[in-house]
């Protein structure tokens, strides 16, 4: 099937982009973000989980926590190009809540068939939830778990779990004698222990999750192609929070050059300062294409969904690196500060890069299904 012409990016879509934007500038303000996540500059300070779990549960019932969960298990079953233009507005606010590791869980559990459904179903009722998927090496590869289930008991730890001390489900997947399964367990279930990482992102929290001799409900024996089944969906979405972060960015930086004067002059007037502005203009929107052409073929066209995400996500992860640099540089001295909000995106954008792969690992993955394993 041919992709449409808007992406399928319709009116709903369209809709749903808009009240996100409203919410996230009208709820958390740049400046009420910062005081909220950046209000101690102490660099030996704790690992902190700075959010507002009122605001989360505000958009719990606005349905924004179910859209990628089927109308069959109670959702409203959104395609996947509307939950870019939300993670895309998410990423604009660097607004920290549960949303996109929820999204994440949902994505894996719709792959999981019916077998996914009674997960789906307590997502449905407010639950929020993360994937709990990756080893100490930090490999993205679906099968490299540290975690081991024997006769429905989890041990071992995951890795690089996002937003841990936000959510209520984990959605892990352990090693079993049927191979690679997925396991759903309350994350205040007895023998879970959350131990916080220290990362740059203060707008999100990472942590590693250790199970001993955890009792867990098994989603699927067929782990292994539920989540290869939903990592473009995942990719994609995640792209769509840079695409989003970095819009604004640029938006931030033109309209300090455009205030900012040296030699009578504001800054954007030399050329030094406005050509690599229009840069990051052009790399946020090549991304914000591969994001759209992705998304939509996960929608329209899934055959070419996983080579369309590796695109967007590579490509996203340049961008957040790039955005980020350009946009510190072109505010000079003040761009290095603490008080000044861009090192909040800084940060986030950095995360981002190398979350879920970074450009490098998403280009070989890409070479593999273009050229063949040997490249």
């Amino acid at each position: 099937m041919a992709q449409p012409d808007n992406f399928g990016f319709g009116e709903e879509a369209a809709l749903l982009k808009e009240s996100a934007r409203k919410f996230f500038a009208e709820r958390l303000p740049v400046d009420q973000l910062h005081a909220l996540v950046a209000a101690d500059p102490d660099p030996e300070k704790m690992s902190e989980c700075g959010w507002k779990p009122e605001l989360w549960q505000q958009m719990v019932d606005l349905g924004w926590s179910v859209l990628a969960v089927p109308e069959a298990a109670g959702g409203v079953g959104m395609p996947v190009v509307a939950m870019a233009g939300l993670a895309e507005e998410l990423g604009r606010a660097a607004f920290p809540c549960p949303l996109l590791g929820t999204l994440n869980a949902s994505y894996v559990l719709v792959a999981c068939g019916a077998a996914g459904e009674p997960a789906l179903a307590e997502i449905a009722e407010g639950r929020s939830a993360t994937l709990a998927i990756t080893n100490r090496e930090g490999s993205w590869n679906a099968g490299d778990a540290d975690v081991a289930c024997e006769d429905g008991v989890l041990n071992g730890t995951a890795w690089f779990v996002q937003d841990a001390r936000k959510v209520d489900r984990l959605l892990v997947s352990a090693r079993s004698p049927a191979g690679l399964s997925l396991y759903w367990v309350a994350a205040d279930a007895p023998g879970v222990t959350i131990r916080p990482d220290a990362i740059v992102d203060l707008t999100r929290d990472q942590a590693h999750v250790v199970f001993d001799q955890v009792e867990a409900q098994e989603v699927t024996s067929n782990g292994l192609a539920a989540l290869n089944a939903a990592f473009p969906s995942i990719w994609t979405t995640l792209a769509a929070d840079i695409v989003g972060a970095a819009e604004w960015q640029l938006q931030t930086t033109v309209e300090y050059v455009g205030a900012r004067k040296q030699f009578d002059r504001p800054l954007g007037f030399f050329q030094a300062v406005k050509h690599p502005l229009v840069d990051v203009m052009v790399q946020i929107d090549q991304t914000k294409s591969l994001v759209y052409n992705a998304a939509c073929a996960i929608d329209t066209e899934p055959e070419r969904a996983l080579q369309y995400a590796h695109m967007a996500k590579a490509s996203a992860s340049e961008t957040a690196a790039f955005a980020s640099g350009r946009s510190v540089q072109c505010h000079g001295g003040i761009g290095f500060t603490w008080e000044c909000f861009l090192h909040l995106y800084f940060k986030r954008q950095k995360h981002s890069q190398m979350l879920w792969g970074d450009a490098a690992w998403h280009r070989a993955r890409l070479a593999e299904i273009l050229i063949g394993e040997v490249a």
